[in-house]
């Protein structure tokens, strides 16, 4: 993959070989690889090594699967009921207390969160598995069936799985699997002051 995804300066091939597929193989993860991928998320730095990230999990041969595929929107059902795995990742608002400073809410919660998904990702992607993030998911129902508490914020789900042939798609989704660029790095990275067009 990295050979079609061309970096503008050097950088490991992980990053670019990192992607966000839809077709996936319907088959089973080992939990040694899962708990690897989520091993890598724990250890994504966070505020005050507060840590808020909270991962809900279900492999696709569990009892959990059926339950977890129902929390997608309908767009997300279509390609993700075939991932080996499916996780939810959640996050604490509430920064706890230390000595006499109380409890807070935190406005990097889900900041923090976006940082362990990327490491989960490249682990994945390490270990020859794809994740996709999902936004596309009920968080209501997320909180009512997961009986997930009021504080934690529901941030996304994750697919995850090995890669399968475009063919497994429907055919409006196969023209859009394929990694995507990204914009220049001198367009989204400028010494001084921002630069005044970047506003439309």
């Amino acid at each position: 993959m990295s050979s079609s995804r061309l970096a503008g300066h050097p950088i490991e091939s992980l990053f670019l070989d990192r992607w966000s597929p839809r077709s996936f193989l319907p088959e089973s993860m080992p939990q040694s690889d899962l708990e690897t991928v989520l091993e890598a998320a724990r250890w994504a730095p966070s505020a005050f090594n507060i840590q808020p990230w909270h991962f809900l999990y279900a492999h696709r041969d569990s009892a959990h699967w059926q339950p977890f595929v129902s929390l997608l929107d309908e767009f997300n059902r279509l390609w993700a009921a075939d991932a080996s795995v499916l996780v939810l990742l959640l996050s604490d608002s509430v920064m706890p207390g230390e000595g006499g400073r109380p409890d807070r809410i935190s406005t990097l919660n889900s900041f923090d969160a976006g940082a362990a998904w990327v490491q989960l990702a490249l682990q994945a992607t390490a270990l020859g598995y794809h994740a996709h993030a999902m936004a596309g998911i009920d968080r209501d129902r997320v909180r009512r069936i997961l009986a997930v508490p009021d504080r934690f914020k529901v941030e996304i789900a994750i697919a995850l799985g090995r890669r399968g042939p475009v063919e497994r798609l429907a055919e409006p989704l196969r023209a859009r699997e394929a990694a995507s660029g990204r914009r220049p790095l001198a367009e989204i990275a400028t010494p001084g002051m921002f630069p005044s067009e970047r506003v439309a």
